[in-house]
């Protein structure tokens, strides 16, 4: 059975998706999944960029029809985001005319992180479901969701985590203990309103990411480092916890963001946990069960509860919490949870 995978490029042939749609790519070549290129060209807003892209799109989905062979596997990382008007009917063709099995990676449910939810993204949702043969979902708590839409059990698998590939850490990075929290993302505090709030929690608290608010830099807390690579981004990540929250607020994770952390897996756990650090996350986090489970970290209602937590913290139950992390970083960094993932969607087809 020949095995193959949407992969969306960017001029020069880069993937046009996050480092995790990256990831997920890298692993599923090794696993024999050939790469069908779909285009992402002229990103302007003009007419005719955009019919300009339609015609790409309808190019490289009418190859896609003709290049994937009768009876074959063909994985979807979804959702797709751009409105690709030739998309639906190749896979829709590619199923009734080849016989055509679809794996779907989840990476985001627009409907629970409601934001951007939109006709588009209803309708994107609801075509996965019609097509799909095997989901891979983020957790539990998803896999729950999506049983509760009428999806079958035996159609759902649990990735757990997702992986954060990492050939370049060193095996031998110390991390030090120290009573701090890092926040490695997105600083703007208009979309996470909780980061203007950090300097209020009396402990040190260290910043990675793009659009930091300089006013920060007047709280003796706040630390910041700069802005980095995702693949550059773990060999600075050295001491303290990483954190895993979001939303409008320190008090519990608010806001349509926040509320999205119930169901999803945050690509911020992998990254902390593939660099070494232990974590702290919201406790009704969908993941928080995971990072007790396995000993990984600590969970809270509120970021308040962090200064009394931190007092009453010693090096050696830091350093046990860093050890249980070494055992997760290695599996992460290698790919472990989606090549487990996908070869059991590939056992139900």
């Amino acid at each position: 059975m020949e095995k193959y995978q949407i992969f969306e490029t960017l001029d020069g042939g880069f993937h046009a998706g996050t480092k995790a749609n990256g990831d997920i790519a890298d692993i599923a070549e090794r696993l024999g999944y050939e790469k069908v290129i779909i285009r992402q060209v002229n990103q302007k807003d003009s007419k005719i960029a955009k019919l300009q892209r339609q015609l790409v799109w309808k190019k490289d989905f009418n190859e896609a029809f003709n290049k994937i062979e009768n009876n074959s596997i063909v994985l979807l990382q979804n959702p797709f985001h751009h409105n690709q008007l030739t998309r639906n009917r190749i896979l829709k063709k590619l199923k009734t005319q080849k016989n055509v099995k679809y794996i779907s990676i989840i990476h985001d449910v627009e409907k629970l992180r409601a934001f951007r939810y939109n006709d588009y993204y209803k309708n994107e949702f609801d075509f996965m479901l019609e097509i799909g043969d095997v989901f891979i979902v983020h957790n539990e708590k998803m896999l729950k969701y999506f049983e509760s839409l009428g999806v079958e059990s035996s159609k759902l698998i649990n990735l757990e985590i997702f992986d954060y590939l990492d050939e370049n850490i060193d095996e031998d990075k110390k991390i030090s203990f120290e009573k701090s929290i890092t926040v490695a993302g997105n600083l703007d505090t208009t979309k996470c309103g909780y980061i203007g709030e950090l300097g209020n929690l009396g402990i040190k608290v260290n910043l990675f990411g793009p659009n930091f608010d300089e006013q920060m830099k007047n709280n003796n807390n706040i630390t910041y480092f700069g802005s980095f690579p995702p693949n550059d981004i773990p060999s600075h990540l050295n001491k303290g916890f990483g954190l895993v929250w979001d939303g409008t607020s320190i008090n519990g994770c608010q806001g349509q963001s926040g509320q999205y952390l119930k169901y999803n897996n945050p690509h911020k756990l992998s990254l902390y946990l593939s660099s070494g650090l232990p974590v702290v996350i919201w406790k009704d986090a969908a993941e928080a069960k995971y990072v007790m489970d396995k000993k990984v970290g600590i969970a809270v209602g509120s970021l308040m509860e962090l200064k009394s937590i931190f007092d009453d913290m010693d090096e050696n139950s830091y350093y046990e919490l860093c050890e249980n992390v070494k055992f997760i970083s290695k599996k992460l960094r290698k790919g472990h949870f989606a090549t487990k993932a996908i070869k059991e969607a590939e056992a139900l087809l």
